[in-house]
C-alpha cells in the first residue's frame, strides 16, 4: 500500500505491508490515519505496527491509530507484542507512542493536532507497556513516532473491543453538586452488595481531584469492603510521599480512624469496619495519574448474628462446633473452628486432646477473623509434634502446622512448621488461617498450644500510636529521652504488606540517635522494588522518597537525624518473612553531640560521632546524618 504524506514543507513517501492491519481506512490527508469503529462481528478486532513483524521503518512522524466507539462505549487495547526502541528513558525522544484518551472531540472526524493533549507516552520492550490501555471516551487515539534510528525493534500487535462505559458506573447515589461523592445506604429490600469505582475507571483517573465514598449500615451491621484492583502509582513508596492515595476510615467523617491507607498498586485488599459507617476517601494530585480502582462492598450482619457471609461458607460441620473449640470426630480425628474478634480480643488454641498426644489422622482448620484495624497475633507456648525423619528437609514427611495468609486476594501459604517452636506470627491484615497436620502422632507428640490475640497496636509496645495512620508511632523527648523501638511483631515475623511509621520528635536544640542492636529486613541492597525487597528507610523530613534504603541483616546500623525530627519507615510487601529490627534511640542536645564529633576523612559526605551514647556502649558504629 502507497500512502502519499503531505505537509507544507515536506511530501513523504513511505510503504506499509500488507500486515498493517487487519481492518480500518486510511482519512485526513496530512497524516497516515487509520480508522477502526468496528470488529466486523468478532469480540476483539486486531491492529499492528507498519512492517510487522518486521522491523518497522524510521522517520514515521505521523501515523495515527483512531479508534471509534458508541457514544456510549469506550476503547480497550492490548498489546499481544510491543517492542518499541527506547532511545531515552522517559520515552521522550526517538522512537515512541503517545496515546490520546481526551480532548480529541471537535468539528469533523476525530483527530489530534499539535495542541491535543496526550494522556501517557511508551516505549520498550512488552515489560514497559501497560497491561491495557483504555480512553476516557468513545475515541482514542495512538500516534506511532519513529526517530532517524534504524533497529531491529518489531513494533506491536494488538487487540481492540468496546466496551459498555454503564458496566463501570458506581451503585451509590451521586451526592448532588458533586462530581464525584457518593453515598450507600443499607435498606430493606434493597441489595447488600454493590460495586464502587475511581473516577473514569479503567481508564486513568484526572488529576486535583477528591473523592469521598459515605458507607451507612444498619444497626448491627458493619461493612465489608474488598478493593478487587487498586492501580495509582507504580512502585512500593511510603504512601507518605505519594500525592495520589485511598484513606478508608473507620467511620463517617474524617477524623474517624484510619483502618487503611493505599497509594501503590494490589489486588484483593478486604477492609472490615467495626460498626455501621465507614468512609472512603480518593484524592489525586500526582501528574501522572494510574488506572484508579474498583471495589466491591457488602453489608454485613455483626458475627453473633450468625449471617456473616464467609463464615457460612464453612461445612455443616465446621459451623455446628465453630462455637464449641475443637472437636473430634471418631471417624477421621478432624477439627474446625471459626475465632472471631467479635466474640473475644483473646484466647487459647490448642491441638485435640491436650496435653494427651493427639489422635493419628488428625486434620484440623482453624479460621481466624479481625476487624476494623486489628490484626491477627499468634504466639506458640508449647510445639511438639512428631518427625519421621530427622534427614527431611522441609515438614511434607512429618506432622506439621501451615500458616495461610491472604495475597491478592487469595489464600497463600506462607511457612510450615514441624520441629522448633515457630516465632509469633501476625497476619497481614483481618484474617489468617491454619491447618494441623496430624498424620502420624506417638506418645510423645504432646501437639500444641497457642495463645492467639486481635492486636490494633501491631505488638509495639513503645510510643503513642495515632489514629491518622494505620501503623504510626510518636516518640517525644518531653515524654521520654530514650527508650527502645521495634519493627511490628517482634521478636517474630514481622507482618506482609505493612507499613509502619515511627516519628521522633525533640526539642528545637535536640536530635535524635538511633543504634540498631538487631537487623533483620528481607531484600537486598539497595532494597527496591525491582528485588522484591522490604525496607527501613531514614528522614529528617515527613515526606520525602530520596532517602537511602536499608534492608538485609546487618551487624551495625546507627543514624542521627540532621534536626529535632526524625522519621522511620518501615514497608514490608508480600513476599519473604524477616524478624525486623530493635533499637535504641536517645535525644541529644546539640551540644552534647557537637562536642563529641569528629569528621572522618576516609568516609565521602559521612560523619563518625563519638556521642555520650556512643561512650557508654563502647562500641564505635557508623552514622548518617541526613540532610
Amino acid at each position: 500500500i502507497k500512502i502519499l504524506l503531505t505537509s507544507t514543507t515536506l511530501i513523504l513517501v513511505f510503504h506499509l505491508s500488507l500486515h498493517t492491519v487487519d481492518e480500518g481506512h486510511a482519512i485526513n490527508p496530512s497524516c497516515e490515519c487509520i480508522r477502526f469503529t468496528s470488529t466486523y462481528g468478532k469480540e476483539r478486532g486486531t491492529f499492528s505496527s507498519p512492517d510487522y513483524p518486521r522491523p518497522y521503518p524510521p522517520h514515521l512522524s505521523c501515523v495515527l491509530y483512531t479508534f471509534i466507539a458508541a457514544p456510549h462505549e469506550i476503547v480497550e487495547l492490548i498489546f499481544t507484542d510491543f517492542d518499541i526502541y527506547k532511545e531515552h528513558l522517559e520515552c521522550v525522544h526517538g522512537d515512541y507512542i503517545k496515546v490520546y484518551s481526551e480532548g480529541i472531540h471537535g468539528p469533523g472526524p476525530p483527530g489530534i493536532n499539535e495542541y491535543s493533549a496526550w494522556s501517557r507516552i511508551i516505549c520498550g520492550s512488552r515489560v514497559d507497556a501497560p497491561p491495557a490501555l483504555y480512553s476516557h471516551g468513545p475515541v482514542l487515539v495512538l500516534e506511532l513516532h519513529t526517530g532517524t534510528k534504524a533497529s531491529n525493534a518489531t513494533g506491536f500487535v494488538g487487540t481492540y473491543r468496546f466496551i459498555d462505559r454503564r458496566n463501570f458506573e458506581t451503585d451509590g447515589i451521586r451526592v448532588p453538586d458533586t462530581w464525584c461523592d457518593y453515598v450507600f445506604n443499607s435498606q430493606p429490600n434493597r441489595p447488600v452488595h454493590g460495586r464502587l469505582y475511581s473516577p473514569r475507571y479503567p481508564s486513568s483517573y484526572p488529576s486535583n481531584m477528591r473523592c469521598n465514598y459515605h458507607f451507612n449500615a444498619r444497626q448491627n451491621e458493619r461493612i465489608k469492603l474488598v478493593f478487587d484492583e487498586s492501580f495509582l502509582q507504580k512502585g512500593d513508596m511510603s504512601c507518605l510521599n505519594r500525592a495520589d492515595i485511598i484513606k478508608v476510615f473507620d467511620g463517617r467523617t474524617s477524623t474517624a480512624p484510619v483502618l487503611a491507607m493505599l497509594c501503590n498498586e494490589l489486588i484483593g485488599f478486604e477492609i472490615l469496619s467495626t460498626g455501621p459507617e465507614l468512609l472512603v476517601q480518593f484524592t489525586a494530585n500526582s501528574d501522572t495519574p494510574g488506572q484508579g480502582f474498583k471495589a466491591s462492598y457488602q453489608f454485613q450482619m455483626q458475627y453473633n448474628s450468625n449471617t456473616d457471609g464467609d463464615i457460612n461458607k464453612k461445612s455443616s460441620t465446621a459451623d455446628a462446633i465453630s462455637g464449641l473449640g475443637p472437636a473430634v470426630s471418631a471417624a477421621t480425628s478432624s477439627c474446625h473452628q471459626v475465632l472471631s474478634s467479635d466474640k473475644s480480643k483473646s484466647g487459647k488454641l490448642t491441638s485435640p486432646l491436650y496435653p494427651s498426644p493427639y489422635p493419628q489422622k488428625t486434620h484440623c482448620h482453624y479460621d481466624f477473623m479481625a476487624r476494623g484495624r486489628e490484626r491477627v497475633r499468634l504466639v506458640f507456648e508449647d510445639f511438639s509434634l512428631q518427625r519421621i525423619s530427622d534427614s527431611a528437609i522441609d515438614c511434607e514427611s512429618s506432622d506439621s502446622i501451615d500458616v495461610f495468609l491472604y495475597v491478592d486476594g487469595r489464600l497463600e501459604k506462607m511457612a510450615s512448621f514441624c520441629n522448633d517452636t515457630p516465632k509469633p506470627i501476625m497476619s497481614n491484615g483481618p484474617k489468617l488461617s491454619i491447618e494441623f497436620r496430624g498424620i502420624f502422632s506417638s506418645r510423645n507428640s504432646r501437639g500444641f498450644k497457642i495463645s492467639y490475640y486481635f492486636v490494633e497496636d501491631y505488638a509495639i509496645s513503645t510510643g503513642i500510636q495515632l489514629q491518622e495512620f494505620p501503623c504510626a508511632f510518636v516518640y517525644n523527648s518531653s515524654e521520654r529521652s530514650k527508650g527502645v523501638v521495634t519493627s511490628p511483631n517482634y521478636p517474630g515475623f514481622y507482618p506482609r504488606d505493612t507499613e509502619c511509621n515511627y516519628f521522633f520528635y525533640g526539642h528545637e536544640n535536640e536530635r535524635v540517635l538511633l543504634h540498631f542492636t538487631y537487623f533483620d529486613v528481607e531484600g537486598v541492597m539497595p532494597c527496591e522494588a525491582v528485588s522484591a525487597s522490604d525496607y527501613v528507610q531514614f528522614s529528617s523530613q515527613m515526606i520525602d522518597s530520596k532517602s537511602q534504603r536499608y534492608c538485609g541483616q546487618l551487624r551495625e546500623l546507627q543514624v542521627t537525624s540532621d534536626k529535632n525530627f526524625l522519621r522511620i519507615t518501615f514497608r514490608s510487601n508480600d513476599r519473604l518473612d524477616g524478624t525486623g529490627f530493635k533499637c535504641d534511640y536517645i535525644f541529644l542536645r546539640d551540644s552534647e553531640m557537637h562536642s563529641m564529633t569528629m569528621p572522618d576523612s576516609h568516609d565521602k559526605g559521612t560523619n563518625i560521632r563519638l556521642t555520650k551514647l556512643l561512650l557508654l556502649i563502647c562500641f564505635e558504629f557508623r552514622t548518617i546524618a541526613f540532610r
